[in-house]
């Protein structure tokens, strides 16, 4: 049974242009102890999705799915406290924008320390202690050198990549069942993201906890995920095994940023442009109808003004009326369990 089962959850958001859907009938599946990839573009509903399974939507929200299951609990049947009860204790998020995120008036130790589970093994009267050793731990881990000094700052005492790190403690320190990464290493140099990724990576081998891995670096996820699932601008363009996609793209925005990672090899002269798909992102209010890449993509046709069904061939899903290295398909085969 999957961990987290996800079908055609569709997110509107009530904006002074009238209502626009944010995310449009996206699915997805994680299994226990499995690194998810989820790329798309800056915009795509990344976010979005990840704070709907957390269960903290916005003010102007309307939330709808056919099924949105957490280890065969019904999210959507959950009052607040019981979807608080569960973040805390077996779902954590790492959090894109972190200076935000941390408490300003609360110095980061006391933080840290308040959402590590308490060790009944150990006598109460040296559980703060132990709290504390553990902290500074898990702080080192994320590579934090001068573990007593962040312990002791507030979040606007520290840069803006020692408050990711302090997210990334505080969110693996309760040993969570399902971890969503944000951007997990944005603001942070090359040597510590490698770091970050390979402590990930030794949660998921050792402990079994499952990743959610969101970033719009498609060769950052290509290294560290098992599955993978390309967004685009609130749709669900492809998934599969992250091995597979890579060899063999299906649908024409996989294929687009796949040829437009950058070439590191040094053999493009001085200045060259970068490859590029035509054109930008629609905004909300003004969505293309049908296919939402279809004013970029370089296989679009008449058919594309009518959205392409979900069509499943093994253990790939991808939604293309013309897709590369196979047949289309015209029949929805949205997944079920």
């Amino acid at each position: 049974m999957p961990l987290l089962d996800i079908r055609n959850l569709t997110i509107e958001l009530d904006t002074p242009h009238g209502r626009v859907k944010a995310l449009d009938k996206v699915s997805l599946m994680i299994n226990p102890a499995e690194i998810h990839g989820l790329v798309g573009e800056s915009g795509s509903g990344r976010s979005l999705l990840a704070k709907a399974v957390l269960g903290i939507p916005g003010h102007n929200w309307t939330i709808k799915a056919d099924r949105m299951m957490w280890d065969g609990q019904n999210l959507l049947e959950m009052n607040s406290k019981q979807r608080r009860n569960l973040m805390g204790s077996e779902i954590a998020m790492i959090f894109q924008d972190p200076s935000s995120s941390l408490d300003p008036v609360i110095c980061v130790g006391t933080q840290l320390i308040e959402a590590m589970p308490n060790n009944k093994k150990i006598p109460f009267w040296r559980r703060n202690k132990d709290k504390k050793k553990t902290a500074e731990k898990w702080l080192h881990k994320v590579g934090i050198k001068d573990t007593e000094k962040v312990m002791s700052s507030y979040a606007w005492e520290l840069s803006e990549g020692e408050c990711q790190k302090v997210m990334i403690a505080i969110a693996i320190a309760n040993s969570p069942r399902l971890l969503i990464a944000d951007e997990p290493t944005n603001s942070m140099e090359i040597d510590t993201q490698a770091q970050i990724f390979r402590l990930l990576t030794k949660l998921n081998q050792l402990q079994g906890v499952s990743i959610l891995l969101i970033s719009h670096e498609l060769d950052t996820l290509s290294v560290w995920c098992d599955q993978l699932s390309v967004m685009y601008c609130g749709q669900i363009m492809e998934s599969g095994p992250t091995a597979e996609i890579i060899a063999q793209p299906y649908h024409p925005y996989t294929k687009a940023l796949l040829d437009n990672i950058p070439d590191y090899t040094g053999l493009k002269p001085h200045k060259s442009l970068m490859r590029t798909l035509p054109g930008s992102a629609p905004a909300l209010q003004h969505l293309p109808i049908g296919c939402r890449l279809g004013p970029r993509c370089p296989q679009a046709e008449k058919k594309c003004v009518r959205r392409p069904n979900l069509c499943h061939k093994k253990n790939r899903y991808f939604a293309c009326h013309f897709p590369y290295n196979e047949e289309p398909c015209n029949e929805d085969t949205t997944p079920t369990s």
